[in-house]
């Protein structure tokens, strides 16, 4: 991500690029993230979480992540599960206790359907567990969803998607 600036004389400048890791994180793979990514999408377990803390304290770095929820429940992708609802909320409370570890928000990945409108659900619950994740643990401000891809971005801004991941719009099929 890049934000564009304008500096007092005028001239428009862009801020540095901050790096983002959207993918599923293998543990062994830490070592070599945490230097590249300024923001990690994908955290899907207490264990990743402290493993990522150790590294990142052995880094002296405190570093922005989101938690991936499986909102829809699909075998095949990775994340929390949203229910049990105190299962979770322990699992997040271990995770908010890790000093440089900066939870900014969650991350779904919705399941692929025919019409974009289809995911609408999946977005808004993974909203809905963002606005309890508020009320429950007010000291964070739990300010980002990144939900939504090429074929469903609208209806994750819909839903209130603050991150979206569009690159196959942007860089086209991959070959």
């Amino acid at each position: 991500m890049c934000q564009i600036t304008q500096s007092p004389n005028h001239l428009i400048t862009p801020s540095p690029i901050t790096w983002h890791l959207v993918g599923h994180l293998q543990s062994r793979k830490i070592k070599d993230a945490l230097p590249l990514f300024d923001v990690i999408h994908s955290i899907d377990s207490v264990a990743l979480a402290q493993k990522i803390q150790a590294r990142a304290a052995a880094l002296n770095k405190t570093l922005p992540i989101l938690l991936e929820v499986n909102v829809s429940g699909e075998v095949s992708k990775y994340g929390f599960a949203p229910a049990p609802r105190e299962e979770f909320f322990e699992a997040v409370r271990a995770i908010l206790a890790l000093p440089h570890l900066d939870a900014q928000g969650l991350m779904t990945i919705a399941p692929i359907v025919a019409q974009p409108d289809a995911a609408r659900p999946y977005f808004g619950a993974l909203r809905e567990l963002r606005d309890e994740l508020r009320a429950r643990f007010p000291e964070r401000a739990w300010q980002h969803l990144s939900m939504g891809m090429t074929d469903d971005f609208e209806a994750a801004i819909a839903e209130g998607a603050t991150l979206v991941r569009i690159g196959r719009a942007i860089f086209g099929e991959r070959v």
